[in-house]
């Protein structure tokens, strides 16, 4: 018996190939055969997600189309042209924007804190972090009453300051912190802990003092992510209802005042004032991930 190839393997170089030059073991055209089926699969595959995708996006945004095609633009315009109907409004406005500061000064070193490692026992802030964000808000209304209301010591160092934390402003501004505060935290720390270490490392070896480094390196290169933390915690704030109801029932916010003309007059009186705190609350977040979005591309070159 003779184990010398045969001529056609020879001419292969060694390898038996099929009548087209395909690739061994595969059947006389058998790669055209799965070379004209592939991309039909994955087109179709393709209209199927997007069209899935599509359906989701309708679907989420549902609210809003009912709002815009449910509106009568007459009636919204005498609805909030009328005297003092914008005063809501103003108030929010105020509101939202101390809580932001509020968070601003006091929220933006902690994250810092947690994103550097720079607490004992880090997963135990965290996990108090998260049971004040999942706590639903009319319990957290319900328990501010009983920590800053005027019979408890809070309370008492507040009247003693001429001040009270209930049905007032300032039960307002706390109201919404505590709704919005662990949203900012947990957004900030995030944006934090993606600043490279590294670079801080090399600024310091450069001679920066720790708080140029903060200024000049980590607050730039992190400014994006808290833009966006910041962002969705103004929308949480400026859209407060559950704990707001409770212990900051006056003055009127946007919130309370679709609560209080949904009570009197209906639900299309209070439609109008649905727009004025979708018009209010989307802006800042929607710039705010323009923004993010830009960096992050200007980033990856």
């Amino acid at each position: 018996m003779s184990w010398a190839p045969s001529p056609q393997a020879a001419a292969s170089g060694g390898v038996i190939r099929d009548a087209e030059g395909g690739r061994p073991g595969l059947p006389p055209g058998g790669r055209g055969a799965f070379g004209r089926q592939a991309p039909r699969v994955r087109s179709v595959s393709a209209v199927l997600s997007v069209a899935g995708a599509a359906v989701i996006w309708i679907a989420l945004l549902g609210p809003v189309i009912t709002l815009l095609t449910h509106l009568s633009w007459g009636e919204t315009l005498s609805a909030l042209t009328g005297p003092g109907n914008l005063d809501p409004l103003i108030v929010s406005l105020a509101a939202g924007g101390v809580t932001l500061a509020v968070l601003i000064l006091v929220c933006t070193p902690l994250s810092w804190m947690l994103a550097r490692g720079r607490l004992p026992l880090p997963r135990l802030w965290e996990a108090g972090l998260l049971c004040s964000l999942l706590l639903p808000p009319l319990v957290i209304g319900l328990l501010l009453v009983f920590m800053v209301g005027p019979y408890t010591p809070i309370g008492h160092v507040l009247g003693w300051l001429h001040q009270d934390a209930t049905n007032t402003f300032l039960a307002l501004v706390i109201a919404e912190v505590y709704e919005s505060a662990p949203y900012y935290v947990l957004g900030a720390q995030a944006a934090f802990a993606s600043v490279d270490t590294q670079l801080e490392q090399q600024a310091g070896l450069l001679g920066d003092p720790p708080r140029r480094v903060f200024r000049r390196v980590t607050l730039p290169l992190a400014a994006p992510g808290l833009a966006m933390a910041l962002a969705v915690a103004w929308a949480r704030a400026i859209g407060a209802f559950g704990a707001v109801v409770i212990i900051a029932y006056h003055p009127f916010g946007i919130p309370l005042q679709i609560f209080v003309t949904l009570q009197e007059t209906g639900l299309a009186s209070a439609l109008p004032f649905a727009l004025v705190l979708l018009v209010v609350a989307l802006p800042l977040p929607m710039a705010a991930y323009v923004w993010s979005a830009r960096a992050d591309r200007r980033r990856r070159g």
